[in-house]
């Protein structure tokens, strides 16, 4: 059980921020997310390409450099916000392309994309659904010739079902899931049953646990808001156990998009994550039965 964390946590202290969110009282740069998870001694990052300062060698080289102190295992995220829009941007291809460079300066050998978003949630599903199969068929070949898994994650735009026919349509076995959690609830899916449906499909996670916001609309996308991870409403220890069951070897990555109003502080929610999820982790190890369902 290898325990992560998605820069996404942080988008606020990168500068996103949307909605009803304030400003925070610090900004951060990609080299000190990268100390910080060194400093929480996690196994790996997921790391979204939109806040990178720079994509020069230099610079990339000095993440990786962090990462080997670390020994940290990355994963490339590229694709925030909308990716290849549900099929209407075939031309950002050239900008996944070019993510393969990164993928190999900083020794990641998956690269979570995104092929729609909520936006384009309640368009005709089937159309996006082929013109992404074309899409992502082209894609992951070159991703074989490269190395690199992909990893599209649902992006509160499909089911699981549908997903699992998209991985089916592409039939590739460099392309597959990066499964995020609460997304998967907010869809309306049972996460746990979804795991059990993706199985070996599952390259990446995006492990984020939720709650509701009192008063806030269950049709907004946020009604569902973040909280640190086994303090929500996912059964985290059925969803961990059963993707291990599968033989799942990636990161449990966690990640926070929209906080819930209870927490005050990303970082201090990250750091909570963590500290759950090496719990689990111990119990695990601790635990024969546990073990041999593994």
């Amino acid at each position: 059980m290898k325990i992560g964390i998605d820069s996404y946590c942080y988008h606020r202290f990168f500068g996103e921020v949307y909605g009803p969110q304030g400003e925070p009282n610090r900004r951060i740069s990609y080299p000190d997310f990268l100390r910080r998870a060194v400093e929480l001694k996690v196994d790996g990052v997921s790391l979204e390409t939109c806040f990178f300062e720079s994509f020069d060698d230099a610079y990339l080289q000095c993440l990786k450099e962090i990462i080997d102190e670390g020994h940290l295992e990355p994963v490339v995220a590229w694709g925030h916000p909308k990716g290849f829009e549900g099929g209407k941007a075939p031309q950002a291809m050239a900008e996944l392309q070019s993510m393969f460079r990164v993928c190999h300066i900083l020794g990641a050998n998956v690269m979570r994309v995104v092929g729609s978003s909520l936006d384009y949630r309640n368009d005709p599903h089937e159309p996006q659904l082929k013109a992404l199969t074309g899409i992502f068929r082209e894609a992951a070949q070159v991703a074989e010739g490269e190395g690199v898994r992909l990893a599209v994650e649902n992006h509160f735009d499909f089911t699981t079902d549908e997903f699992a026919d998209l991985i089916d349509r592409v039939n590739s076995a460099y392309f597959g899931m990066c499964f995020d959690t609460g997304n998967a609830l907010r869809i309306g899916d049972d996460p746990v049953e979804s795991v059990r449906l993706l199985s070996r499909h599952i390259y990446a996670t995006h492990t984020k646990d939720v709650k509701p916001i009192y008063g806030v609309s269950p049709k907004e996308w946020y009604f569902f808001a973040c909280v640190p991870v086994g303090q929500g409403v996912i059964n985290m220890p059925g969803l961990i156990d059963a993707l291990l069951a599968t033989g799942y070897q990636g990161l449990f990555a966690i990640e926070l998009d929209y906080a819930h109003p209870e927490v005050v502080d990303e970082d201090v929610a990250v750091a909570q994550s963590v500290k759950y999820l090496q719990g689990l982790k111990a119990a695990r190890q601790c635990s024969p039965v546990m073990e041999r369902g593994a």
